[in-house]
């Protein structure tokens, strides 16, 4: 099946750049995703799974945590932060800090809980206007201000522009990491996951590749 042809480009990628295979880790996007592509990807026994929106998840991994048992779940979707506490009672990790007052709320998050998912700081390495994401000249200042909430972002993420090279902002984004100290990067999607994994991700987001091309419901 498509997961497991995934599976083989990851590890024939990471060999051929010396890296130890296994050391990406594929997060299996599942987002408006059909019930049984999904439940055919888990009865294939991967475990990692990403989601955009908070409702959607909410309602179908519990039930699937259930039947399924202990998986890891990634919001790598904008969180809205209303949708915070929901966001970190329900997933392992979020992929998309990238604001200061999503920042303050997990930060109260993390007070009132004692701890919280791995954090990833989202980087709008293409300073695109419609693009969420912290630009990359403001990091600095904003993994600063987070440190000192007591946030402990492990990681960077970035989603280059659609009609650009990826290689470059992938290469950006493994400097800013190096640069700051923070060892995760959130990098390559289906169509560029080779790419990315060259240039140092520690996880890629593939969801078409793996699942088909997804139907979005009319609005």
């Amino acid at each position: 099946m498509a997961l497991a042809d995934i599976l083989a480009r990851m590890r024939a990628a990471e060999r051929a750049v010396g890296r130890a295979e296994g050391s990406v880790r594929l997060i299996a996007v599942s987002k408006v995703q059909p019930a049984e592509r999904v439940e055919a990807v888990l009865t294939e026994g991967h475990r990692v799974f990403g989601e955009n929106y908070v409702q959607e998840a909410a309602a179908k991994w519990p039930a699937w945590r259930d039947r399924f048992g202990p998986l890891e779940l990634h919001m790598i979707g904008p969180l809205q932060t209303n949708k915070a506490k929901v966001a970190v009672d329900l997933f392992d990790a979020i992929h998309t800090l990238d604001r200061p007052s999503l920042a303050a709320r997990l930060a109260g998050l993390q007070q009132a809980r004692g701890a919280l998912p791995q954090l990833f700081v989202q980087v709008n390495t293409g300073a695109e206007p419609q693009k969420a994401g912290v630009l990359p000249a403001d990091l600095p200042g904003f993994l600063k201000d987070c440190r000192a909430m007591d946030l402990a972002p492990v990681g960077l993420m970035c989603i280059p522009p659609e009609d650009q090279d990826p290689a470059p902002h992938f290469a950006a984004l493994a400097r800013m990491a190096a640069d700051h100290g923070l060892s995760g990067l959130s990098m390559g999607m289906s169509g560029d996951f080779e790419t990315a994994i060259a240039h140092g991700a520690t996880h890629v987001r593939v969801g078409s590749a793996i699942f088909g091309a997804r139907a979005y419901p009319a609005r």
